[in-house]
């Protein structure tokens, strides 16, 4: 079934004959580049035992690859109904692996699609790749059985999902990202390998749940609602957001910053104190 999907016709040929424009209110920056999108696809651990959810398919560049490295099955959510002639395409070609979802990723219930377990793979549109992120791993700490999400985002969004303390991109997005997963950069990826080219690079992150980080998370919201106060104002110390609290009690002075705490301090907090 590879020998199919790779008999195709190359990806900008299918556009064309498609009519297909990406459309910036998709945020759609599409990959041409079969070596790259080969490689994003193989990155995915054990692909070929292993259920793919694909965010934003597009002209399905990558859903190609992913098939060709040997998924079993890809599951495609797309927006954007002007791809059908695309994806329908590739589906028949892929001998029933390629299922595809019409609506919006962000609205989309994960759980009522029927997989048990599954990995995420997406080139991610730049106005959701955050949100969508986010929305995994509160997934993830409520029990979703994902396995590893390998996607990819604007560089410097990459860069927050990895910082570490003392890092200038340190911040909420890290935290919340290293209480639930190892999280690394696979690859850098320039912007003249997308059309249209965008103004930033990209990078694709790969983010794999760590089921003992996620036995410690007794409560994400609160979590989210410490990270999201202390950090919505980074530059002023801790003392003066949340006043009243003990700091001494969890090793603090009250003196220090947002940016200072270490991930584990968060989650301490949100332990301790509800907001």
């Amino acid at each position: 079934m590879t020998d199919t999907i790779n008999s195709l016709p190359p990806v900008a040929v299918m556009m064309r004959d498609a009519g297909l424009e990406p459309k910036k209110q998709f945020g759609q920056n599409f990959l041409f580049d079969l070596n790259l999108t080969g490689r994003i696809a193989r990155s995915v651990p054990d692909i070929a035992n292993t259920t793919v959810i694909e965010v934003g398919p597009g002209p399905a560049g990558l859903t190609r690859a992913l098939l060709a490295a040997g998924a079993p099955r890809v599951i495609a959510i797309e927006k954007d109904t002007a791809t059908e002639p695309i994806l329908s395409r590739v589906s028949a070609a892929s001998g029933g692996r390629l299922d595809v979802i019409y609506g919006d990723a962000l609205k989309t219930d994960f759980a009522a699609i029927g997989v048990d377990e599954y990995a995420v793979c997406a080139n991610l549109p730049y106005n959701v790749g955050t949100e969508l992120l986010i929305g995994w791993l509160q997934m993830i700490a409520a029990g979703a059985k994902i396995k590893s999400m390998t996607l990819m985002f604007q560089r410097e969004v990459a860069q927050r999902i990895v910082a570490r303390v003392g890092d200038m991109q340190y911040g909420r997005l890290a935290v919340l990202a290293s209480l639930i997963a190892d999280c690394r950069i696979l690859f850098d990826v320039p912007n003249t390998a997308f059309v249209p080219k965008p103004k930033v690079q990209s990078a694709v992150v790969q983010i794999i749940p760590n089921d003992n980080k996620i036995a410690r998370i007794k409560n994400l919201e609160n979590v989210e609602k410490v990270t999201a106060r202390l950090f919505g104002m980074r530059r002023k110390m801790i003392r003066g957001i949340i006043p009243g609290v003990p700091w001494e009690r969890f090793g603090l002075t009250g003196t220090e910053r947002a940016e200072e705490l270490p991930p584990e301090k968060f989650l301490e907090l949100a332990e301790n104190i509800m907001l």
